[in-house]
């Protein structure tokens, strides 16, 4: 394997919107903005858990313009001259382009980069970072791709799926495996078979090559944003850059790293290019207010609170009441969660439609809830 001493670059994804997460989750502060669970907000337990191995300055951001203020102030100084703002939404591999050129022009040169969702749990921090090292050290190979695996815990329909292969070239005691092929949603039936087989991850969106490995792929796999990106890449620093930032970016292809990139590459012949490390580390993508109960809640029936409460006679209820004193009789298995000007009320189990009564209010033109 190759020993280059690359400096080691962080992008972190922090452009969504979280829309499940409403009536707190907004426009401006989204999911990852918030305090949820853990200690301090999602962006800021991402930047803590990468910090030991990529200096603050060698931390990138990429978010959109109603969130760059709040970004701003969530994110070490050092990493502060790093925030790249999208001018419009093209979905992962043209974040991760636009991060990776910057980069490039940072780095003077090559460089291993790590890309992180900016919305995800991690219970075990510590072994996250051992993972994520031996991730890095195999991604500094030239030509191979990385991606961390969770070992599924049930037939979740919701999450894509990482198949790896039977051999193992392992790195540091942790076993790594080339993958076969990536699986998004799959039914019911199809993830319940994923699971009995054993070969099967879920792919957390969490990836690391190097920065000239990455750009190669894209190259040859997505050239149209290749090239519009590598414009722009001459021009960073420049009077000229955002002009032409807000002229091309919108013309990149609207497509995911995984489909563009990743999914394509395993479809080559000759050697393995994508690998996968099986990662075991209390993963949550808290894709809801009931995946926040579920991870507070310590036993079967309990009622979480998130301000003083009291509850009567009611079990599995998780309830934010903005602040305020909330007293529970007789409900169960509820979502309450109330801020200045809106309040939520849902069964737990229907967690998932919030985001219907933000796709409601955005047809009613109702921005001031938004």
């Amino acid at each position: 394997m190759s020993r280059d001493k690359l400096p080691i670059h962080a992008v972190i994804l922090a452009g969504g919107r979280g829309t499940r997460f409403w009536p707190r989750s907004r426009t401006k502060t989204p999911k990852q903005l918030l305090h949820i669970v853990g200690k301090g907000t999602m962006l800021q337990q991402t930047v803590a858990r990468i910090r030991p191995l990529a200096r603050p300055d060698r931390i990138w951001t990429v978010t959109n313009l109603e969130q760059r203020a709040s970004v701003r102030k969530q994110v070490p100084l050092a990493s502060r001259q790093h925030i790249l703002v999208e001018p419009v939404g093209r979905n992962t591999a043209a974040a991760i382009a636009l991060a990776a050129f910057h980069i490039r022009k940072r780095a003077e040169g090559d460089a291993l980069m790590a890309v992180l969702p900016a919305d995800h749990y991690i219970q075990d921090v510590a072994e996250y970072r051992r993972i994520v090292a031996v991730a890095l050290e195999v991604a500094r190979e030239p030509g191979r791709m990385v991606v961390l695996g969770i070992p599924p815990t049930r037939p979740e329909t919701g999450f894509g799926y990482i198949e790896k292969m039977e051999a193992t070239i392992g790195a540091s005691g942790v076993p790594v495996y080339p993958v076969r092929r990536f699986t998004e949603k799959p039914a019911l039936e199809t993830a319940n078979a994923y699971l009995a087989s054993g070969n099967y991850q879920w792919n957390a969106g969490m990836f690391f090559w190097r920065v000239s490995t990455f750009c190669s792929a894209l190259e040859e796999l997505l050239p149209a944003t290749y090239a519009q990106l590598a414009k722009l890449a001459a021009i960073i620093g420049q009077r000229q850059y955002d002009s032409l930032l807000r002229k091309v970016y919108g013309k990149l292809e609207n497509i995911s790293v995984d489909y563009a990139i990743l999914e394509r590459a395993t479809r080559r012949g000759g050697d393995p290019q994508v690998f996968v490390v099986p990662a075991d580390v209390g993963w949550s993508d808290i894709g809801s207010w009931a995946a926040v109960y579920e991870l507070l809640a310590k036993e079967p029936g309990q009622n979480i609170f998130s301000d003083p409460g009291h509850a009567l006679e009611a079990s599995g209820n998780y309830v934010s009441g903005n602040g305020k004193f909330v007293a529970a009789i007789g409900v169960r298995d509820l979502i309450i969660v109330e801020t200045a000007d809106a309040l939520l009320v849902c069964p737990r189990d229907r967690a998932q439609e919030v985001a219907r009564i933000v796709q409601w209010l955005e047809e009613q033109n109702k921005k001031e809830l938004l």
